[in-house]
C-alpha cells in the first residue's frame, strides 16, 4: 500500500471524523463535516445535511479501531464492519488521483462511499503496518486519535500542539529535578 497519496486520504479522513464526532473539542456541525470531506479530497460538494447523522454514526463506529489494544482486536472490528458495509470495488480514473480503486459505486450516496473507502484504507493500513501508525494521542488529557500517513511513521500525537506541549512539559520536568 502506498501510505502517502490517495489512500492516505481515507485514513486521515477516518481519524478526522472520529475526532470531530467523539472528542470533547470536536466539531461535528454540518459545516465542519463538509470541511473535513473537502480537506481529505472527498466529493464534499455532494454532502447533504440529511447525511450528517450517517457520518456522525460512522465516526462513533470507528473510534474503537483507534483505541484497539492489539491487532487481533482491530482485525475483529474491521472484519465485522467489512461484512456489514456493502462493497463493490471498481477501477476509477479521475483527477487528481489517476487510476485507483473505489470501493462503492459512483451511484452510491456519499456516506456509503465514505464508509467503504475509509474502512478499506484502514484495513490496508493494518495489513501494511499493523497498529503502529494509529492510536490515541499520547498527550495527557487529550482524547483525540491520530493516523500517521508519513513515511517515517513515528507520530504519537494528534497534533503538533499536543506534541509540543508534552515535550515542553518533559523538558521542564527534567530541568526541575
Amino acid at each position: 500500500m502506498r501510505i502517502t497519496g490517495y489512500k492516505s486520504h481515507g485514513v486521515s479522513a477516518a481519524a478526522a471524523l472520529v475526532n470531530a464526532v467523539t472528542s470533547a473539542s470536536g466539531d461535528d456541525s454540518d459545516d465542519a463535516l463538509r470541511r473535513l470531506l473537502r480537506d481529505n479530497e472527498f466529493f464534499w460538494q455532494q454532502f447533504d445535511a440529511r447525511d450528517a447523522d450517517d457520518f456522525r454514526r460512522w465516526g462513533r463506529t470507528l473510534r474503537p479501531f483507534f483505541e484497539a489494544s492489539g491487532v487481533e482486536e482491530a482485525m475483529a472490528l474491521l472484519n465485522r464492519l467489512m461484512l456489514e458495509v456493502p462493497m463493490h470495488p471498481h477501477l476509477a480514473d479521475h483527477e487528481p488521483h489517476g487510476l485507483h480503486m473505489h470501493y462503492a459505486p459512483p451511484s452510491s450516496r456519499l456516506p456509503h462511499r465514505f464508509r467503504a473507502t475509509t474502512l478499506m484504507n484502514l484495513a490496508e493500513l493494518v495489513v501494511e503496518h499493523g497498529l503502529g501508525r494509529t492510536g490515541e494521542c499520547a498527550a495527557d488529557g487529550c482524547d483525540r486519535v491520530y493516523a500517521d500517513t508519513s513515511r517515517a511513521g513515528r507520530r504519537r500525537f494528534c497534533s503538533e500542539s499536543c506534541a509540543n506541549r508534552t515535550n515542553v512539559a518533559a523538558f521542564r520536568a527534567r530541568h526541575r529535578g
